[in-house]
């Protein structure tokens, strides 16, 4: 999900409360509204406003055409509203009833021909429009009624995933086992690719890429849907771009999923597993700076290498470990400009 494809419909429920609506959106990084007509309103550089008129959505662009809003009351309803926009064009539907399974409908008759767009009546109906058959809806206009409906909207709706992250490989010092301690498995609601894992270190400034078990062993089953991250105390990269203590994560949080030089995405986490087992810490020279990764010692548990995932079974001194560099300094877990010095 992101918030890209969201419009905020202010709905106050009190009087004075419309400005203190904009106003958190606007901090929270929502850029598009829609207002009633009379409501008076300056857009800001790179936000967008809609005016609504009756059953129509009006553009602040020359020669826009007017939107439709079309109000759903049953399957042939919603079947003349989908037949009947030009290719090209953006249908807004508002559900009267039943809204899932109308909405996968309508993504389904929609095909690419045109973009849908649909209202939602609470923030809570914003992750099914977004995400129904896989893709959802082009965009969710949803209603919010106070200040506190926007911060309920930001914990569950992605924002823009963190850019740019600087690759490197840094080669290994060593590798040494340090007793028992609390490891943290991160199970998470999408299936993952072999190549695909989280980002965690004991310092902000460099995270070590930590595959998923998408590969198994000899001795178990791949479980593609998690990534034996490590020790308690590590942080590890959220999808929004900050860092979080691997014992702070909790269902429904955003983490990062990334490829080595590759793709990244938002997934979230299913539940976390903390038990005490075995623990290996990996050091690594980062022009200089020592950094370190403490890891379950077990064959299913790989870190990428430049040469491959190897197992903490397995790996040693030498081996060009990757990751990203990060700003260092942190505060509660957002880049701040800081001295710092982490060991």
């Amino acid at each position: 999900m992101t918030r890209e494809r969201v419009t905020i419909v202010p709905r106050p429920s009190a009087p004075g409360e419309l400005g203190p609506i904009l106003e958190r959106a606007r901090r929270r990084d929502f850029r598009s509204f829609v207002l009633d007509a009379e409501t008076p309103f300056s857009a800001e550089p790179g936000e967008e406003l809609l005016r609504r008129a009756g059953d129509r959505l009006l553009r602040n662009a020359p020669d826009a055409p007017p939107i439709p809003i079309v109000a759903v009351t049953d399957e042939a309803h919603l079947r003349t509203a989908v037949h009947g926009v030009a290719p090209g064009g953006i249908l807004a539907i508002e559900w009267t009833a039943d809204r899932v399974i109308p909405l996968e409908n309508a993504i389904a008759a929609r095909g690419r021909r045109f973009e849908l767009w649909v209202y939602a009546r609470r923030p809570s109906e914003v992750p099914a429009a977004l995400g129904a058959l896989e893709h959802g809806a082009d965009r969710v206009l949803v209603e919010v009624t106070t200040p506190s409906d926007v911060d309920h909207l930001e914990s569950i709706v992605d924002g823009p995933l963190p850019t740019g992250l600087a690759w490197t490989g840094v080669p290994l010092t060593s590798v040494r086992p340090v007793g028992v301690g609390d490891r943290v498995i991160v199970d998470t609601t999408s299936m993952l690719r072999p190549a695909e894992g989280l980002l965690v270190g004991s310092a902000a400034a460099f995270l070590f890429h930590v595959a998923s078990e998408a590969v198994g062993s000899q001795f178990s089953r791949p479980r593609p849907f998690r990534v034996n991250a490590g020790a308690a105390h590590s942080y590890v990269l959220m999808a929004d771009g900050s860092t979080r203590y691997l014992a702070e994560l909790g269902p429904g949080d955003a983490v990062l999923i990334v490829e080595p030089h590759g793709a990244a995405r938002s997934v979230r986490v299913g539940r976390i597993k903390i038990e005490r087992r075995p623990m290996d810490v990996l050091v690594a020279d980062d022009q200089g700076e020592r950094r370190t990764l403490f890891l379950q010692e077990a064959e299913t548990v790989r870190v990428s290498t430049e040469t491959g995932r190897i197992p903490t079974t397995e790996i040693d001194v030498g081996a060009k470990v990757l990751g990203v560099r990060l700003p260092a300094a942190r505060h509660l877990g957002h880049a701040i400009e800081e001295t710092i010095e982490e060991r």
